[in-house]
């Protein structure tokens, strides 16, 4: 039997609540109803973790939360129980699924609630609110959550409502029967090795290449568009525990963190590889330049240097400063240095992506050596850096980054 988690707010959902959680039990599943009300809940209804375990999972009581006047405060504490009380049923074995159920603050606090699952644990959020584009990007984040836009506001029990929530219950419960197994079973993989690997717009080439050749090596390779969103998921699944090596091309959200660019990899972009001690391979793309658009917050600050690659209205990219470059190296620098595992970094001296070929107008193979000069002066020893005689985009430098990474790994996949 799968066992769905249901969060809501009993004082003023609890009639829904309470029909989801019939609906649930309808189709075979088992329903945990987690009380998010800050007020007296829905009389007659009894949740399966009531408020005051949501509080005392958050280290408080109901009196004391009830009593405060800050609203963020309340928030967060609600949060935190509410996620302590989901991280036990999946820490026992009692979480197939989990479900919230309401408006932007059910939204917001069910988002936040399940941001501390792992991948591979069925997420749905249904709300009034959903199709909320200034919020929605918040709530999504990095984790694999599913919204369903309820059109109608959740009052009531007429007969949209009802539509509404029992296609929401076969959604959760359908998701749940037919998810590939526990968290465990997706940690332990296949036979293959599976590589997490970067990728842009600008190193597609190499990227196809190098998927081509570990493919053929007998490594599986799962792919992320390093947008600033993607890339994030990546560090996320790191520390999860999934992914046996890493092909790192696109570090741009490296150098976006820094400088407020379009696609900032967070604060623990290229950190979770190296923290867990697995084989890492490394590339430049990106690194050089920035978007210097309209969409950038900061825009002119760079809109105005002299070298400017437009490819439409919208992006627009130029070169890192010479300071710019050096900071770039000194943070990538310590975070690789802090990796307990193997690391090879390769420079292709041709050019390091597919907006920098050799005679444009942001190619600047002299430049580009502020960097490399400061990675060599600062990493540690036993970090290598290779340079290619290859752009990043042609076949010997896929070639030298599959090769690297299988010789990193050690595994003779072929025998």
């Amino acid at each position: 039997m799968k066992t769905i988690a249901v969060l809501g707010t009993l004082d003023t959902k609890g009639e829904q609540l309470a029909f989801v959680r019939q609906q649930i039990e309808a189709l075979g599943c088992r329903a945990i109803l987690i009380d998010t009300s800050t007020r007296e809940g829905c009389a007659g209804i009894v949740p399966e973790i009531s408020f005051e375990d949501v509080a005392r999972g958050a280290g408080t009581t109901v009196q004391e939360i009830r009593s405060l006047k800050d609203r963020q405060k309340i928030t967060s504490l609600v949060i935190a129980g509410a996620s302590s009380q989901v991280r036990r049923l999946l820490d026992d074995g009692k979480l197939d699924g989990i479900m919230a159920l309401g408006g932007a603050s059910a939204a917001t606090v069910g988002s936040a609630v399940m941001h501390v699952l792992p991948f591979g644990v069925p997420k749905l959020i249904v709300s009034s609110a959903a199709g909320m584009q200034a919020y929605a990007g918040k709530w999504f984040g990095t984790s694999d959550i599913t919204m369903m836009n309820t059109i109608v506001d959740v009052v009531g029990l007429n007969g949209l409502v009802k539509n509404v929530l029992r296609r929401a219950v076969g959604a959760i419960c359908g998701m749940s029967e037919n998810a590939s197994g526990s968290l465990a079973t997706l940690l332990a993989g296949g036979e293959r090795p599976l590589i997490a690997m970067t990728e842009d717009g600008s190193s597609e080439r190499c990227a196809s290449l190098v998927r081509e050749l570990l493919e053929e090596d007998g490594f599986d390779v799962v792919n992320f568009h390093a947008q600033g969103i993607s890339d994030r998921a990546m560090e996320d699944l790191l520390e999860q525990g999934f992914f046996d090596g890493v092909v790192d091309i696109a570090l741009v959200g490296v150098s976006d963190e820094l400088f407020e660019g379009n696609r900032p990899g967070g604060p623990k972009r290229l950190e979770m590889a190296g923290l867990r001690g697995i084989p890492q391979v490394l590339a430049p793309c990106g690194l050089n330049m920035t978007g210097a658009g309209p969409t950038r917050k900061n825009s002119e600050k760079y809109s105005s240097r002299p070298r400017m690659l437009r490819i439409d209205d919208l992006r627009m990219g130029t070169r890192l400063s010479p300071e710019e470059l050096l900071l770039t190296a000194r943070t990538i620098a310590e975070k690789l240095n802090k990796a307990t595992g193997p690391v090879r970094f390769y420079i292709p001296s041709k050019g390091w992506s597919g907006f920098d070929p050799p005679g444009g107008v942001l190619f600047s193979p002299e430049e580009d050596q502020i960097l490399v000069r400061e990675l060599r002066s600062l990493l540690k020893g036993e970090i290598e850096v290779v340079e290619v005689d290859a752009h990043l985009e042609e076949p010997a430098f896929a070639r030298a980054l599959a090769g690297g990474l299988a010789e990193l790994m050690k595994v003779d996949v072929r025998a």
